[in-house]
């Protein structure tokens, strides 16, 4: 964010305001096809798997707010749904530990003292 206040003064009324955090120097959104290539380039200098992609940044994001119990409707504003509802529906398989603690939570609610709590795994 710093390059960009940078590029903003130097570029003036050049600079396209668009509010992204990722931008071209001019401040426009950026390439897809571009950020894939160059995404590619980082991939194998660290040394990951080659079918890595952008999309798997923005789920692993979705999946560390998720155990780090931020709640559904603060992630689905964090990655531009307007529904919390698509939000659960697309990462679904991120949400597994917010899922499984109501789970668990349940069972200690419901807990019968005289015998250990029965888990199901949700998602086997």
């Amino acid at each position: 964010m710093r390059w960009q206040k940078q590029e903003r003064a130097s570029r003036g009324m050049e600079w396209s305001p668009t509010g992204r955090v990722f931008t071209t120097r001019s401040g426009e959104p950026l390439d897809a096809a571009n950020v894939r290539r160059d995404f590619k380039a980082i991939v194998k200098k660290a040394g990951l798997k080659p079918e890595w992609t952008p999309r798997e940044l923005r789920h692993s994001f979705v999946s560390l707010l998720s155990d780090h119990g931020i709640p559904l409707e603060r992630i689905a504003l964090l990655v531009g749904h307007s529904s919390q509802a698509t939000t659960e529906a697309v990462y679904r398989k991120q949400l597994r530990p917010v899922i499984t603690q109501g789970a668990e939570a349940m069972d200690d609610i419901f807990a019968d003292d005289r015998a250990p709590s029965a888990r199901v795994d949700l998602y086997p």
